[in-house]
């Protein structure tokens, strides 16, 4: 089954976890969703779906939305091969997004279990919550940063938590 924005309200309702729902305006980019109201505007996740360049290796990379991501350190430091973004189609083929709505939630979308998620410790300090899209760009999920690896984790994908 796809996962859509419903889907992904319904499971983390059956499952009873915290969490907090903003929906607002369609939003692309880190700088649109500056002007969006948010209840943790510092706790808000950047996804970056990348692949190796091999494309045997996708990797989904969520830091907190006002950090950059240097794809050449991440590589030297995680181990992979070559790194650079993956294509539109294979964001529609393996997570079921389109440019604008990547999220670790379209995770859940990937049946053949090909992404690695690495996700920034840094969410991890404080209050260990993060936001992320329900697998469209038009809400923001506020939940805790362990439901939503248990989540990713009992659908089968690595999750690897790491200094970025």
């Amino acid at each position: 089954m796809i996962m859509n924005k419903k889907e992904i309200y319904e499971l983390l309702n059956n499952k009873k976890l915290w969490h907090e729902i903003t929906e607002h305006k369609a939003v692309y980019n880190m700088e649109e969703l500056k002007y969006i109201l948010l209840p943790y505007p510092d706790l808000d996740g950047k996804n970056l779906f990348v692949r190796d360049d091999k494309k045997r290796n996708y990797y989904l990379i969520t830091v907190k939305g006002d950090k950059k991501v240097n794809l050449k350190e991440f590589r030297e430091k995680n181990n992979t091969r070559a790194l650079s973004f993956a294509s539109e189609s294979d964001l529609m083929n393996i997570l079921n997004l389109t440019p604008g709505s990547v999220t670790p939630f379209g995770i859940l979308n990937d049946k053949d279990l090909k992404v690695i998620f690495y996700i920034d410790k840094e969410f991890f300090d404080d209050k260990k919550i993060i936001g992320i899209h329900p697998n469209d760009n038009t809400a923001t999920v506020w939940m805790k940063i362990d439901d939503l690896i248990a989540i990713i984790e009992e659908h089968g994908n690595n999750v690897e938590i790491v200094e970025i």
